[in-house]
């Protein structure tokens, strides 16, 4: 099995931060909170139900690398190509991956692009999935595009 890619576990830090309301709580701890798409979540993106417990920052980092396992084994499982391409591509797929789910990849057109190796529009494909609650949500344009500039690098 693959590792995580430090690219893919930049990027999710990056776009989902660790979500903490310090005033309420002195320890620091996350709480759950509703994201722009209107899921509760808890640190780095986790999904959660309303009444999960505080979680300190050791605790988000490890719920992100076991989603990132599962994004990165669902990856492989539907983009086997992504297993011999260099490591940026990878990354970028497993941050969208991670960040929408399996389900989505697996039945998407970006999925038949990536296995075509047709990066180019494998990268407007993926500037296609910007939507949250069905609106567009600015951070997911930025985040998009991130993990654009990844997938076509050295492209």
């Amino acid at each position: 099995m693959s590792q995580i890619p430090q690219a893919a576990i930049a990027l999710a830090k990056r776009f989902e931060g660790f979500h903490r309301i310090p005033r309420s709580d002195p320890m620091r701890r996350a709480h759950p909170y509703i994201c722009p798409a209107g899921y509760w979540t808890i640190g780095y993106g986790r999904l959660c139900k309303p009444d999960h417990p505080p979680i300190n920052e050791e605790e988000g980092e490890a719920y992100l690398r076991q989603d990132l396992r599962t994004a990165l084994t669902a990856t492989l499982r539907y983009c086997p190509v992504l297993a011999t391409e260099p490591e940026e591509r990878l990354a970028a797929v497993v941050d969208f991956t991670f960040n929408l789910g399996a389900g989505r990849l697996q039945t998407s057109t970006l999925r038949r692009r990536i296995n075509q190796r047709d990066w180019i529009a494998a990268g407007q494909e993926l500037r296609r999935w910007i939507y949250g609650g069905g609106k567009v949500l600015p951070g997911l344009v930025t985040r998009r595009e991130a993990e654009v500039a990844l997938l076509l690098r050295n492209a």
